[in-house]
């Protein structure tokens, strides 16, 4: 196609969320004109975290296709055949894959497609409308990507009937927090590009008690007598503790519970969301379990593992002292406040989605809520007042819950997207997937004792021996 073409869907970012879009949409019959932009040169996601022995914290099911469509060519077990690996991982006997297998997987099939576009970064989204372009019906618009070459600075026009928003989150680092070089005070993101210079420090405290935060933790701590550091583990958390990951527990992450939470009404969503943090912002429990084990076995004989893990404080400033940092750190607990010094701090200070800039021309249609974020349809679909969708990827946790990063649910949002698309079920979209409910309605319908009748309330008589 041409940059004057009108396609029928212009993805931008590439993550693994839009990458599943594409290679969902490579296996319908339907001709689906896409291209993905994406401004790295290349794919690697999470690099920076991409350390031996973490594993993907879902099972490799959740992989680009295979919960939309098992027999897809893209699968990861496809993967492994065609890598000549698939006996390998019939005896690695587990659901969790190394972290750094899914990246290369990821790569893998990003090599088979011919939609990704990289060096592209998106500066400017416009719609021109039908009358615009000498059309008499003003659905007959479209929406117009401005994109520019990271290499060359030269520009890009790409036309679509549809936008695909995978743009991902970025590094999120507290103002008060900023401001100091970046190889002595990071985030998690960038942990293995920096990590020689960590490892050159007299001290190094790790900030946050999430996943990337444990990992960093982990790999530090099996580091430690070799280089000799002193390392301290603060957070702002009640404690160290572990995430949900038991199977009743999982069911959140299903399309039942997220059409229940979305049903919700907005105020009490942003309540139950705001309380879930533990279904996917703990540690996993294996991380957690290495990582005690590996103190036990440092403190064996009396030795001190010259590590220090204390919760429920808060960092409230940096500064530079000399070759180290001053934390100014608070005990909110206790309401007691004290200084810490460190050489390195790596903070694990999660992550944030901003609305990105090259989105302001259509601001007069979006639509947003009381608080300013997106409205989200409820096939994850930003509210527009235009006639082209805008389907979103992971900017709905508001709406429809703790389940808009999971991998697993991505591909089913993606089989809701190449539905419409194509305009038919292309994908099956899956219904009554768990044993649990969490609507009265859905339990009412399966529970042959219940019913949606008000229950009459007698006072009961109390009798006595």
């Amino acid at each position: 196609m041409t940059e004057g073409d009108v396609r029928d869907v212009v993805g931008v970012g590439l993550g693994p969320f839009n990458l599943g879009l594409a290679a969902l949409l490579d296996g319908v019959e339907e001709d689906v004109d896409a291209v993905f932009l994406e401004r790295e040169p290349e794919f690697n996601w999470h690099e920076g975290m991409l350390l031996e022995g973490t594993t993907l914290e879902v099972p490799f099911l959740a992989d680009l296709v295979t919960l939309a469509d098992p027999t897809s060519e893209h699968s990861y077990l496809n993967y492994l055949r065609e890598t000549g690996r698939v006996y390998e991982f019939y005896f690695y006997e587990t659901f969790q894959i190394p972290r750094r297998e899914y990246n290369d997987y990821l790569r893998w099939v990003v090599e088979r497609l011919d939609t990704p576009a990289f060096r592209r970064e998106v500066v400017d989204v416009r719609w021109a409308d039908g009358d615009a372009d000498g059309a008499d019906d003003p659905d007959a618009g479209h929406y117009v990507v401005t994109a520019e070459d990271t290499e060359t600075g030269e520009t890009h026009t790409y036309r679509g009937e549809n936008l695909a928003l995978g743009i991902g989150s970025r590094p999120h680092v507290p103002e008060h927090l900023r401001g100091h070089p970046e190889a002595d005070v990071f985030h998690t993101a960038r942990y293995r590009h920096n990590r020689e210079r960590v490892l050159d420090a007299d001290s190094v405290t790790v900030v946050g008690s999430g996943q990337s935060a444990a990992e960093v933790v982990e790999d530090l701590l099996e580091r430690q007598p070799e280089h000799d550091y002193r390392l301290d583990w603060l957070t702002r958390s009640e404690g160290f503790f572990p995430m949900e990951y038991s199977k009743l527990g999982l069911q959140h992450f299903t399309p039942e519970y997220t059409q229940y939470v979305y049903d919700l009404p907005q105020e009490t969503t942003d309540d139950l969301v705001a309380n879930q943090d533990l279904l996917y912002k703990g540690v996993d429990p294996g991380t957690s379990a290495d990582i005690y084990d590996l103190l036990y076995r440092r403190s064996i004989g009396g030795t001190d593992p010259d590590v220090g893990l204390f919760a429920m404080t808060e960092v409230r400033d940096i500064a530079a002292v000399g070759d180290a940092y001053a934390l100014d750190c608070h005990q909110w607990q206790a309401e007691e406040s004290f200084v810490h010094e460190s050489e390195v701090v790596i903070l694990g200070t999660g992550y944030e989605r901003p609305t990105p800039a090259f989105l302001d021309p259509l601001e007069d249609a979006i639509r947003r809520d009381e608080r300013g974020r997106f409205e989200v349809t409820a096939d994850h679909r930003l509210a527009v007042d235009l006639p082209g969708d805008v389907f979103l990827q992971n900017a709905d946790l508001h709406t429809h819950g703790v389940g808009a990063p999971d991998l697993g649910l991505g591909t089913y949002r993606n089989t809701t997207f190449v539905n419409r698309l194509v305009g038919r079920e292309a994908y099956p979209e899956d219904a009554d997937t768990v044993f649990q409910d969490f609507s009265v309605e859905r339990f009412v319908e399966h529970a042959p004792g219940a019913s949606r009748e008000e229950a009459e309330t007698t006072a009961a008589t109390p009798t006595h021996d």
